[in-house]
């Protein structure tokens, strides 16, 4: 079955994927397995065509697949999503539609719980480094760097923030609302004042998109350049994530792709029509080197940035699987 032809439910999400409605690496790798769910429970029914369910098991694989490369597309960076989709269609067996089905939906639920209890455990994890009485500075938003500050407090801790705003699409807004109601005082600053806070910092929590096999951390844009600062000024910085992120194609030597977003986030047509023939550019990440990252904490441990490769074999092996790959 073409791509095209995915369920409604896979493109309603694919959609909001790339148009970051929906963000967050676990977010987005829940909202990927619910959606592949939806597309077995569509396909096992025969289908917006009747073609799958007619066509018998291989037709309804197929359509797995379809919707699977549907998904995929949508953010090259956010490994939390091929490694959601690798999970469900690995689990996928049967000789028939509705056994094939049932291993599919099965997979897709197990997955979200795991999600679900993993963030949870990472935030007790990362509430450990904090003390009493800690200032924080977090950088765009962070669902896992959000669950230390909030596993922090719910110990007893009194934990203050500075948040970043994190331009151009300010997610730092997001962060800010999230612990105000956590009950965390926020003091909200422009990108370029971090270095002048990090005096008043005691702890720099960021989140990742994905992290490499070197334990190079792949985040949103400007978290390498407040690693250098924090280094400099004498600020530990960690660096929250379950390991749903971890970037397992890195271990054969892939390089991540820094996906590259619209210019009109940083400019809008007509400022940029006013100032003449200029390149505007508009990376999403950047890398952050290992040496400047103290630790990488996950639902399974913290962990030096040089070592998390043992981890990542552990879990993924030496090789990956692309399984929404035509045979």
């Amino acid at each position: 079955m073409p791509d095209r032809e995915s369920a409604a439910a896979v493109r309603e999400t694919a959609e909001s994927i790339a148009t970051m409605e929906i963000r967050g690496a676990a977010t987005i790798a829940s909202a990927a397995a619910e959606a592949l769910a939806a597309q077995a429970r569509e396909a096992a029914d025969g289908g917006a065509d009747g073609t799958a369910a007619a066509g018998g098991p291989e037709a309804f694989r197929a359509s797995m697949r379809a919707a699977a490369r549907t998904l995929r597309e949508t953010r090259p960076t956010a490994v939390s999503l091929p490694n959601a989709l690798r999970y469900v269609l690995q689990r996928m067996e049967g000789d028939s539609v509705e056994a094939l089905r049932r291993s599919v939906v099965d997979a897709s639920e197990a997955f979200v719980r795991q999600l679900d209890r993993a963030q949870e455990d990472l935030g007790r994890v990362g509430a450990n480094r904090l003390a009493d009485g800690d200032t924080v500075m977090t950088h765009c938003h962070s669902t896992d760097a959000l669950a230390c500050i909030e596993a922090a407090v719910a110990q007893g801790k009194s934990i203050s923030a500075v948040v970043k705003e994190t331009r151009p699409r300010r997610q730092g807004h997001i962060t800010a609302e999230q612990l105000r109601d956590a009950g965390v005082p926020v003091t909200l600053i422009v990108d370029s004042a971090a270095r002048r806070y990090l005096d008043e910092v005691d702890h720099v929590v960021v989140g990742a998109d994905s992290i490499a096999a070197d334990g190079g951390v792949i985040n949103k844009i400007g978290t390498s350049g407040l690693a250098v600062n924090a280094r400099e000024r004498g600020v530990p910085i960690m660096t929250a994530a379950q390991t749903i992120k971890l970037h397992p194609e890195t271990l054969t030597g892939h390089t991540v792709e820094i996906e590259m977003r619209d210019e009109s986030e940083v400019i809008d047509a007509d400022a940029r029509e006013d100032i003449g023939d200029i390149a505007v550019e508009n990376p999403a990440f950047d890398v952050t080197p290992p040496r400047y990252m103290d630790a990488i904490v996950t639902e399974q441990g913290q962990f030096p940035p040089e070592s998390i490769v043992t981890l990542m074999r552990e879990l993924f092996g030496e090789g990956v699987a692309e399984p929404w790959a035509e045979p």
